[in-house]
């Protein structure tokens, strides 16, 4: 099947957010008297709340009390003191404006909030080149569950075998996966290569993949995704 369209996570992808997030997590547990240190978070992210929370404090949920309250706390540390200290992945605009040159639909697939995600879109200097979103807000499940992927193949009215994922955790990978949809991935989220072996390609950054695109799986020159 030749390619239609490509599926886009924004954190640690677009932009270089993980540890920021991870450093977040820590504060918020933190204020609630929980001790978890940023080791122990920072594999974690890629994941949404909902699957966080209650890996590092066993009976929390992000839905109620005191794991809603922590995952509020840390979505204002996030944008009130991390933001802005933000920076965008070498080469996510350009890489960008190469696909939708090259006629391929984007939609973002985010275990974001739609405020944060309104925020990140700006780092990443691409929020005139998107228009359809699946974020937190559209799924019952945050990846590693597949319920994102899935919605964003909704909004983009496209099939499995038609789109590829630019992601950069295994999380990515696996939510990806379980829909049916094959990933490449980025270093610059912060994993490596082993814990990324399930993706189709693996790449530094985006700056990096557009260097190498004509010999990538984006190119639409190719007849099929791998």
């Amino acid at each position: 099947m030749t390619l239609q369209g490509v599926i886009l996570d924004i954190d640690g992808t677009l932009v270089l957010s993980n540890d920021a997030h991870a450093q977040a997590w820590v504060e918020a547990f933190k204020k609630f008297g929980h001790q978890i240190e940023f080791e122990q978070v920072r594999p974690m992210i890629g994941m949404g709340g909902d699957q966080i929370i209650p890996k590092l404090v066993p009976g929390l949920s992000s839905e109620e009390g005191e794991g809603k309250k922590i995952a509020s706390s840390r979505k204002e540390l996030f944008l009130d003191k991390y933001a802005s200290n933000l920076a965008p992945a070498n080469g996510a605009r350009k890489l960008l404006l190469k696909m939708q040159e090259q006629g391929l639909r984007l939609v973002v697939a985010t275990s974001a909030k739609s405020e944060e995600l309104s925020v990140l879109l700006k780092i990443a200097e691409i929020d005139d080149l998107l228009e359809e979103t699946a974020t937190s807000s559209d799924a019952d499940s945050s990846k590693p569950d597949p319920d994102i992927i899935k919605a964003a193949l909704h909004k983009s009215q496209l099939q499995p075998d038609q789109v590829v994922m630019l992601g950069d955790t295994p999380y990515d990978i696996q939510s990806a996966n379980a829909a049916g949809v094959d990933v490449i991935a980025f270093r610059c989220g912060g994993f490596d290569d082993a814990q990324l072996a399930k993706a189709i390609a693996i790449y530094d950054t985006p700056a990096d993949l557009l260097a190498q695109y004509d010999n990538s799986p984006l190119s639409t020159g190719s007849s099929s995704l791998v």
